[in-house]
């Protein structure tokens, strides 16, 4: 597959996406995207919007920006949960979890322990949730980064995967 396959991208825009700046714009989405800042875009369609940009033969690199960004991003947003609290976080605007569903994702992590961190970060629609209940109970963090990369490592690969099998099908 041809990286950038669009025929009327400027120059400018094929300039930056097929050089080393690339990577560095995709780590900031994926910092924002791990922060749960990143209200915009879905965190399932990065990887494969990447692909798309940058060619499947970066499927690797992709993936651990994906990996390093996001867990970077989590870690941030743990950091906030563990040193703000419960309050500080729900009276922020940029915090966008209903008091309702943060109170599942504490049981969740209650009843299930760190665990549910990787398990979370591999499913759809509730990547990162876990993030802010495992900064609650003040988690370590060395544990919390190891566990978080993990299930984005799960996840990225899953949906890189997906993309490569379905490209070869068109």
């Amino acid at each position: 597959m041809q990286a950038l396959q669009v025929a009327q991208m400027p120059a400018e825009l094929k300039a930056l996406l097929n050089s080393e700046w690339a990577y560095v714009v995709l780590f900031g989405v994926f910092v924002l995207e791990g922060a749960m800042l990143m209200y915009f875009m879905p965190s399932e369609l990065v990887v494969p919007a990447s692909l798309v940009l940058l060619g499947t033969d970066a499927a690797v690199p992709v993936i651990g920006v994906a990996v390093l960004g996001a867990t970077l991003g989590q870690y941030a947003l743990f950091k906030v949960a563990q040193r703000g609290g419960r309050e500080y976080l729900l009276q922020k605007r940029w915090f966008k979890i209903s008091e309702s569903k943060l109170d599942r994702f504490d049981g969740w992590f209650d009843r299930w322990g760190p665990v549910v961190v990787p398990v979370s970060n591999s499913l759809l629609f509730t990547r990162g949730m876990l993030t802010v209940p495992a900064g609650f109970a003040e988690m370590d963090d060395h544990k919390f980064i190891a566990l978080s990369a993990v299930g984005t490592l799960s996840f990225e690969v899953i949906l890189a995967a997906l993309y490569l099998y379905f490209d070869t099908l068109l």
